[in-house]
């Protein structure tokens, strides 16, 4: 075969203008920039954020922490070594509103204290949330006491859950899981087994909201529906955390299609 003859197009270059002017405005983030630590494994939480953060001037920003795909309570406890460099990571050198790190069971076994901390070796100052520390002020605005919990975890870590949040006074005398310790196989449980289960628990005459853990799971889009069914709130890691930052943020719109959650605000 012929080799093909390449023609080099030269021009002369008629402007070549530097130094033009500009104007800046607030950017896509003109009324808040929220930063999210996303587990290496995650395949939902940005996905669900995307869709609650559909708020004009309102931006998501994110980074990726490594972790293990088994969950487990050393593989959890084991991403605190990388946390500050994971939110350093997140547009150096412009400030922040909320940073939030996006594993629930993570935030537990290191604990929200400890969390912040490490974000603010990178991020002085910064307001700070996660599942866990977003699911507590859920469960104060809806005004529950007894929740419903599910999650996708080992028993080990469900019973670490249920007493850490009775240990904040509110009672999960009802819990279910899927008990699944891998993360890329929690990321496509439907939201079909997910609505299921949320319903079977949530019909307890024992509760008063249902709270799904797990920042793999898809409830976004279920959560109204399941409410309706129930006629109980219902909330996610992803759901309550999406509406803490924004609420941190002071960024108050209401937007009652996602769930009764995100027509509350913050309870004193």
């Amino acid at each position: 075969m012929a080799d093909t003859a390449v023609t080099e197009i030269q021009s002369e270059l008629a402007v070549n203008r530097t130094h033009m002017a500009f104007e800046m405005d607030p950017g896509v983030y003109a009324r808040a920039a929220i930063g999210l630590i996303v587990l290496a494994s995650d395949q939902t939480v940005e996905y669900e954020f995307r869709r609650i953060f559909d708020v004009p001037g309102v931006a998501l920003y994110q980074s990726r922490i490594y972790n293990d795909a088994t969950i487990t309570p050393e593989t959890l406890q084991a991403m605190e070594a990388g946390m500050t460099e994971a939110a350093r990571l997140i547009l150096p050198g412009i400030p922040l509103d909320v940073v939030a790190y996006g594993c629930t069971s993570g935030a537990m076994m290191i604990g929200d204290d400890k969390v912040a901390e490490l974000i603010h070796k990178a991020r002085p100052g910064v307001t700070c949330t996660s599942p866990m520390k977003a699911a507590m002020a859920a469960f104060k605005a809806f005004g529950a006491r007894r929740i419903a919990l599910l999650t996708p975890y080992l028993d080990e870590i469900n019973q670490t859950m249920r007493g850490f949040i009775e240990a904040r006074g509110v009672a999960v005398p009802v819990m279910g899981s899927f008990n699944e310790p891998n993360d890329n196989k929690v990321g496509r449980i439907s939201p079909a087994s997910i609505r299921a289960a949320a319903l079977e628990l949530g019909r307890s005459d024992l509760v008063d909201a249902v709270f799904v853990a797990c920042t793999a799971l898809r409830v976004v889009e279920i959560a109204a529906e399941i409410e309706a069914e129930l006629g109980k709130p219902v909330t996610s890691s992803n759901h309550a955390m999406a509406w803490h930052c924004l609420r941190l943020a002071g960024i108050d719109d209401p937007r009652p299609h996602l769930g009764r959650l995100f027509a509350l605000q913050l309870a004193e």
